[in-house]
């Protein structure tokens, strides 16, 4: 039984961190059809800019977590209103080539300037005790911070005059053109924001996990498991998508070793594609 409840404790610690990661690539695809090949590196750019500032000047992630999430928001709104908006319209596969093609800029520009080798941010936080449960600080604090961004995230959508905007313009382009709305800028404002969320999924990352340029593919694949498994467009589906991934993985790395537990991801995204396209929690507007 102390086996079964670590496990499901490191699951439900893991999936919230997925569903940090995932919630920005959700908001993009859902409102500018947009697959946002950039997003995996993102994350990484994030983690990158933590790490350094924590070890060179000696700044706590914490800290930096505002910081870095104001930067990749200006990063992703310049880099939509120059780039991504000239093709936003255009077909899916038009966008996909050009994200891509983006990532593999960046990609290869952290790659020459801060070399593959893994970096790490160690706070040395202990761990705590919860009967047989042992659960490390930093994974807490990990978990903590993000399932705070991905409350903030939802609050934003659901109370704001933006996050209604934003809401408008994906049920419904043209009509929310047609009250004002300029859905050029709303575009700009939505990457920006799920490059923010991607910065700082990247801040809560650096605090768990090793960050290197070799991990931004295998994030990105999560952030599509738990867009299907959750449904997309949906911060309330990602969140679900992410824990229950996180379980899924935690009991497959159990059961069947920790090599197979991405495999068991990547199979329940299969069974679902083929059995409930829209996902748990698939909804037509973003919530």
């Amino acid at each position: 039984m102390a086996i079964y409840l670590q496990t499901i404790a490191n699951g439900l610690m893991l999936g919230a961190l997925y569903a940090c990661l995932a919630v920005g690539f959700s908001l993009v695809w859902g409102v500018l059809n947009v697959i946002n090949m950039l997003h995996g590196s993102f994350i990484i750019l994030g983690g990158y800019l933590t790490y350094f500032a924590w070890h060179y000047y000696g700044i706590h992630p914490i800290v930096m977590l505002p910081v870095v999430a104001l930067l990749m928001f200006a990063l992703g709104f310049v880099l939509q209103r120059g780039a991504i908006n000239r093709v936003v319209s255009a077909p899916v596969l038009t966008t996909l080539t050009l994200t891509f093609g983006l990532d593999m800029i960046l990609y290869n520009l952290m790659t020459y300037w801060f070399t593959a080798t893994p970096r790490r941010i160690t706070l040395d936080l202990g761990a705590a005790n919860l009967g047989p449960v042992v659960l490390p600080v930093d994974r807490l604090l990990g978990t903590g911070l993000a399932l705070l961004l991905t409350f903030l995230l939802y609050a934003v959508m659901r109370g704001s005059n933006i996050g209604r905007a934003i809401v408008a313009v994906r049920m419904d382009r043209t009509a929310a053109e047609l009250m004002g709305i300029r859905t050029d800028r709303i575009y700009a404002i939505t990457f920006g924001i799920g490059t923010l969320m991607a910065g700082a999924a990247g801040v809560v990352f650096a605090l768990v996990f090793p960050i290197t340029t070799n991990v931004s593919g295998t994030w990105l694949g999560k952030a599509f498991v738990v867009c299907v498994v959750g449904g997309l467009g949906s911060v309330p589906g990602a969140l679900v998508g992410g824990l229950v991934l996180g379980l899924v993985e935690s009991f497959a790395g159990f059961w069947f070793g920790p090599q197979n537990a991405i495999t068991a991801g990547f199979v329940l995204m299969l069974v679902l594609l083929l059995t409930r396209p829209t996902g748990l929690m698939g909804v037509k507007g973003y919530e």
